[in-house]
């Protein structure tokens, strides 16, 4: 196969939702249509069930939440189709939003009965700001929820979205009957089982099928070829072209628990999302199909196997072939890196490539090179921008709990803090460490990851910091250096030797921001 098409018969997305919205699920789902697993595994910790295929960390599985985004691949009707499972909890959405810079279209995931909630604001935001194409997926329509009208009417107003219904349910809840799949214009039958392997549905071609009204009763008939008109008056047709702009939505329906509505999600996605997107960089705009590599970090992960304390930089495949053995310009460091190993992923499951291409999402072991932004090309110097670290809104002291251990202790901080879960600043005054994370989860999710990954015992103590930002400004000017001088106790530096105001309150930061006007601001770490 050409390399051309070879990019054609990518899709790589992400999967986006307020937590509990069934997200994780319904990764499971895709894999178990996709032919990826033979049974799907259940979120929930439950000894008796299977844990989700995506939510590889012991703490997941504990936790029965996603902590970190994995990434999944897997063939379905000859498209190689890539998966980026994020973690819906606010606590990590830093892990999210990055995650978003390094997909071409999203499925966002929103529950029948709580409808749009708070996350799925946020990161439907971001993608709107990025012109992301998305698919709206409403799941658990098993359960008694909103009326589907209601639902399409508050994603418009919530979201910000120009929806198009692509499938409609016959009944919601106890009445929930089926569906009717406006894409592909036929009736899926539901049965009500809870299933963890593929099942047979029954299967309308047509509304006029006698057999459907026996089926699913007239009045629910009537109900449905009424709606259907509606929809027709009301909705605009699907426009591929205003999809791939991020302007029109489609909004499909299920129930991801019981193999609802998620194979036609699959076939239409197939269909419609875009395939590898070119990507700007600060120096220019870069083709997928360009002859020569480039690609970007936009994850980092350590320990993905506890026992060999591997460490693995996520790069998303922007341009050309990344082919094993081959010589790479690492561009922050200016050195050539040749890979040995570099990996695909099936969550913890790893082969090791040959050969990569854009869209794909390559996994290499690394010994501390990578940091999360940085590019790797054929020898082009370019710049991908767009994956800031953001201003913590949680700050504590970190302590060593166990003298002996001191050196684990700072080999761990290091790590987890290049994978990006949270940012460490050393204060100027005495060079105590401070932690700052996005949520306050974070902090259990690092201190029981340094226990169980590097034998480290850390405990932590509270520092009231309001905000973290970053400064700029001319270090020679007297403005700085008085800066310097009367704020010295809250300054201190990041990892990569940046200076940050420590803010202890939102007034001292105005004040900070109206007496020194010369120097800058910035609550990202991207400037």
């Amino acid at each position: 196969m050409g390399f051309l098409d070879e990019i054609k018969r990518r899709r790589t997305f992400g999967i986006i939702s307020h937590p509990d919205a069934g997200k994780t699920t319904l990764t499971e789902k895709l894999l178990l249509f996709g032919g990826a697993i033979q049974e799907a595994g259940a979120v929930k910790s439950n000894k008796i069930k299977k844990t989700a295929t995506s939510d590889f960390m012991e703490i997941e599985r504990q936790r029965g939440i996603s902590v970190a985004t994995s990434v999944l691949a897997f063939i379905y009707r000859d498209k190689k189709i890539n998966i980026l499972d994020t973690p819906g909890h606010k606590d990590f959405a830093e892990d999210t939003f990055r995650t978003l810079t390094a997909v071409d279209s999203v499925i966002v995931v929103i529950d029948v009965a709580k409808g749009v909630e708070e996350q799925t604001e946020k990161l439907v935001e971001v993608c709107r700001m990025r012109n992301i194409p998305m698919i709206v997926f409403i799941n658990k329509l098993d359960r008694e929820g909103k009326d589907a009208f209601d639902l399409l009417d508050e994603v418009e107003q919530k979201l910000g979205l120009q929806v198009t219904p692509l499938s409609l349910p016959i009944g919601m809840g106890y009445d929930f009957k089926g569906i009717y799949n406006i894409w592909e214009r036929n009736v899926q039958l539901f049965d009500g089982e809870q299933k963890q392997t593929i099942g047979e549905k029954a299967h309308f071609e047509s509304l006029d099928d006698p057999q459907l009204e026996d089926a699913i009763g007239a009045q629910a008939l009537e109900t449905l070829k009424e709606e259907l008109e509606l929809i027709d008056g009301v909705y605009p047709k699907f426009d591929r072209e205003a999809y791939l702009k991020g302007a029109l939505q489609p909004v499909l329906f299920g129930s991801a628990l019981n193999n609802f509505g998620v194979q036609e999600l699959l076939n239409c996605f197939i269909e419609i999302a875009p395939e590898p997107l070119s990507k700007a960089s600060e120096e220019r705009l870069i083709e997928p199909h360009e002859d020569k590599f480039s690609g970007f970090v936009f994850k980092i992960h350590a320990n993905m196997d506890p026992n060999h304390r591997d460490r693995l930089a996520f790069i998303k495949v922007v341009s050309g072939t990344f082919q094993r053995n081959s010589p790479y310009l690492h561009v922050r460091l200016n050195k050539k890196l040749k890979f040995s190993s570099p990996n695909t992923f099936f969550a913890e499951r790893k082969e090791i490539v040959d050969t990569s291409y854009p869209g794909d999402i390559v996994g290499l072991h690394d010994t501390g090179n990578f940091k999360i932004g940085d590019t790797l090309t054929a020898g082009e110097q370019l710049h991908f921008r767009g994956i800031p670290s953001f201003s913590p809104e949680h700050f504590r002291y970190i302590n060593n709990n166990d003298p002996m251990k001191a050196k684990q202790l700072a080999k761990g901080i290091d790590q987890l803090m290049d994978e990006g879960v949270a940012q460490l600043f050393t204060l100027n005054l005495n060079g105590r460490k401070v932690i700052g994370t996005v949520g306050a989860l974070q902090f259990e999710v690092i201190q029981y990851r340094l226990l169980h990954e590097y034998g480290a015992k850390c405990t932590y103590e509270n520092l009231n910091v309001h905000k973290a930002c970053w400064i700029e400004g001319d270090e020679k000017s007297d403005a700085f250096k008085e800066f310097r001088r009367i704020k010295q106790k809250f300054l201190a530096q990041d990892k990569s030797g940046q200076l940050v105001f420590l803010a202890d309150s939102a007034f001292s930061l105005q004040m900070a921001q109206d007496q020194y006007k010369k120097l800058q601001f910035h609550f990202t770490s991207e400037f």
